[in-house]
C-alpha cells in the first residue's frame, strides 16, 4: 500500500476529508450570518467527509486481506474463472473428505438446476410485458 497507485489514493483521500471539512465550515459560516439553509450543510458535509474515511479504510482492509490470503485464495479464485467459463473445475479431493462431500455437492447441484428451471420459467412469463409501456 505504499505502491504510487496507493500513495495517490491516499493524497486524494486526505485532499478530499480537508476540503469536505473546510465547506463544512464555510456553511457554518454562512449559517451564523443569517443563512437557514447553511445549517443542514453544516452537518452534512462532515458527514460526507466521515464516508469517505470509512470507504477509505474499508478498501485498505480489504486490499491487506487479499494480499493475506497467499496461494489459497488464488487456487479458489482459478476455480471460479473455470467455473465461469464453463470449464470443468476438476474433483480432487483432499485427504480427509469423505463420500458425504461428494453428495452434497451432488444435491446443491441439484438444487441450483431446480432454481435455474424456476428463473428460466419466471423469465418465459414476463417476456413481452414491457412492450406495451416502450420499454422493449
Amino acid at each position: 500500500m505504499i505502491a504510487p497507485r496507493w500513495l495517490a489514493w491516499h493524497a486524494f483521500t486526505v485532499a478530499a476529508v480537508a476540503g469536505m471539512l473546510w465547506l463544512g465550515l464555510w456553511q457554518f459560516r454562512r449559517a451564523e450570518s443569517g443563512n437557514a439553509l447553511s445549517w443542514a450543510y453544516t452537518f452534512e458535509w462532515p458527514v460526507f467527509a466521515a464516508f469517505g474515511i470509512v470507504f477509505w479504510a474499508k478498501t485498505i482492509l480489504d486490499e491487506a486481506r487479499r494480499g493475506q490470503a497467499g496461494p489459497a485464495a488464488a487456487d479458489d479464485a482459478a476455480r471460479q474463472q473455470a467455473a465461469a467459463a464453463g470449464l470443468p473445475a476438476g474433483r480432487h479431493q483432499p485427504a480427509g473428505v469423505s463420500a458425504a462431500a461428494d453428495e452434497a455437492d451432488a444435491a446443491a447441484d441439484t438444487e441450483l438446476d431446480e432454481y435455474n428451471a424456476y428463473l428460466a420459467k419466471l423469465s418465459k412469463q414476463v417476456h413481452g410485458h414491457g412492450r406495451w409501456h416502450g420499454l422493449r
